[in-house]
């Protein structure tokens, strides 16, 4: 009965010995599942991808490429560089019997021939509004492009500058001192800004002031505004000046009797 008892006492160390050995030889296994699939498995696909590019190296082919480019790049004339309108036309200059491709933002918009003198044209350019980064490339007769020329930033913008005016009101009246009235406001910084055709200092954030000489009588005051782009707004105000009354003669001595 003694034996009976320690041999089921036995057997039961051992199943509880052995559950123990399995759950902890299912932990290592998860864990180094785990590690396996984490790090070492992408660490081996890396450096296989790292030694197959050291052998045999790929290359991105580049949106546009100009490497195999041939002949002299085109000269584009484009005298300002900002326009209210759209399309425009752009001329240049290029090599006589090539033709000269125009890229506005990397997108081709049109060809055309170059003259026996060498100039060529684009007519009805059509501009996004904002800025227009232009380039043209010369096309020989085997169809082959060369180097981009020198790109030309256009601003396309066809709204009107702010205007605003603090002095002087409308309708205002001087009597007597300087024949100078204040003129103040403000405009959008880098726009210029003329009273009657005379051009006034504008600070970097559009404000100005100035006086501005006033005859006798009614003064009729044009304040223009004009952007970068020639858009323009105008203000008048109509101020009238009257000089000081002249003094009173005095009295004549009346004579003695």
């Amino acid at each position: 009965m003694a034996n009976s008892y320690h041999s089921r006492r036995s057997v039961k160390r051992l199943a509880k010995k052995s559950k123990r050995n399995f759950i902890i030889t299912l932990i290592i296994t998860l864990v180094l599942g785990y590690s396996t699939i984490t790090w070492i498995l992408p660490s081996f696909v890396n450096g296989i991808g790292f030694v197959k590019n050291i052998t045999n190296p790929s290359q991105k082919a580049p949106v546009k490429s100009f490497e195999n480019a041939e002949g002299a790049p085109p000269v584009l004339n484009i005298p300002f560089e900002a326009t209210l309108s759209s399309p425009i036309d752009i001329k240049g200059f290029g090599t006589p019997g090539t033709k000269v491709k125009l890229y506005i933002d990397d997108e081709e918009k049109q060809t055309a021939e170059v003259g026996s003198d060498g100039s060529f044209t684009f007519e009805k350019v059509s501009l996004s509004l904002g800025i227009n980064n232009i380039f043209g490339t010369t096309l020989d007769e085997a169809g082959k492009e060369s180097l981009p020329s020198k790109t030309i930033k256009i601003t396309y913008d066809n709204e009107k500058p702010t205007l605003s005016l603090s002095e002087p009101e409308d309708n205002k009246k001087i009597e007597g001192g300087d024949k100078k009235v204040k003129v103040a406001g403000k405009t959008d910084p880098g726009a210029k800004v003329f009273i009657n055709d005379s051009q006034t200092i504008v600070d970097k954030d559009g404000n100005f002031a100035t006086d501005f000489s006033l005859n006798d009588g009614d003064n009729t005051l044009t304040i223009k505004a004009v952007d970068t782009a020639a858009n323009s707004i105008e203000i008048q105000r109509l101020v009238n000046y009257a000089p000081p009354p002249s003094p009173s003669p005095s009295p004549s001595p009346s004579p003695s009797s």
